[in-house]
């Protein structure tokens, strides 16, 4: 078996429902084929780098899955004949996992936080850093004063 990352742009203005189907499909294509999904990352709408098919937006999405060259055909087919899909690219990861292995990362990617509790983590620590910083700088004067004595 062999892990897949596949990241999909969708048009930003399609309605909520038809996004959730598009999904469901594609969860379905890796199922019917015999895949194992491990992380299925919905980033959201970002402003693409060009335009494509006249949108200067798009909704993003990071499929990370375990299978064969034949599910990232149907997958890549499927993506071509939807017209909800606007761009999509397909890494292959590593070439030989086992099922086990794949597990392992779905449970990890389970336990990972939010986005918005990385951010949450990231104003503490730069907090944290500004604080170490000005402690740093503190330090720096006393040894100043001391050998000035």
């Amino acid at each position: 078996m062999r892990k897949y990352e596949t990241v999909f742009i969708s048009d930003p203005d399609i309605q909520d429902q038809t996004r959730t189907d598009l999904f469901d499909k594609v969860k379905n294509i890796i199922a019917k084929e015999n895949g194992y999904l491990i992380d299925f990352d919905d980033w959201g709408n970002k402003k693409l780098s060009y335009e494509i098919k006249k949108k200067l937006r798009g909704h993003y999405v990071c499929v990370t899955y375990g299978g064969s060259g034949e599910l990232v055909k149907e997958l890549e087919r499927n993506m071509r004949l939807s017209d909800d899909v606007m761009k999509f690219m397909t890494i292959l990861l590593s070439k030989n996992v086992t099922l086990e292995q794949l597990e392992k990362e779905a449970e990890e990617a389970k336990n990972k936080p939010k986005k918005s509790d990385e951010t949450d983590d990231i104003s503490v620590k730069e907090e944290g850093a500004a604080e170490d910083d000005a402690s740093e700088e503190d330090d720096d004067d006393t040894e100043t004063e001391e050998e000035s004595e």
